[in-house]
């Protein structure tokens, strides 16, 4: 359990920092009206979830891989 709240912990922290980060001026401007035309964008109202998963893959496959390594170190050194 505690596994599964890590990783929706990073997935939260990407999704606001991606949405931040992107939409900077939109979230200090207008924040409100941000959101209302979500509906609307460009990419589908789904698309910062997407983005934010896509990203979320991304770095997992980085960290297993990083994993791997580490693990492969620690048996070629005992």
């Amino acid at each position: 359990m505690k596994r599964v709240l890590r990783e929706i912990v990073i997935f939260a922290f990407l999704f606001l920092f991606l949405s931040i980060w992107m939409h900077y001026k939109e979230w200090l401007d207008h924040p409100m009206e941000h959101l209302k035309a979500l509906p609307e964008s460009q990419f589908g109202p789904l698309h910062p979830l997407l983005f934010t998963f896509v990203l979320y893959l991304i770095i997992s496959f980085l960290r297993l891989v990083i994993h791997w390594i580490r693990k492969l170190q620690r048996r070629t050194s005992a």
